[in-house]
């Protein structure tokens, strides 16, 4: 199942054109773009993007 949804991240600004990374859900699946390349999708369990952003977080300097 394609996303059809697609949120943008609150980082990127407002106005289009800006390179940011966007997310959708269907299902039990969060799926994560990059605005530049739209075709080209990650998909994964919201869990384990949870984790990866807990790990960004505590190891930023």
């Amino acid at each position: 199942m394609s996303p059809t949804a697609w949120q943008k991240s609150s980082f990127s600004g407002s106005g289009d054109g800006n390179a940011c990374v966007e997310v959708a859900a269907t299902g039990p699946h969060l799926h994560l773009r990059e605005s530049d390349d739209p075709t080209t999708q990650l998909t994964t369990a919201p869990a384990t993007l949870a984790h990866l952003l807990r790990t960004i977080k505590a190891n930023r300097p």
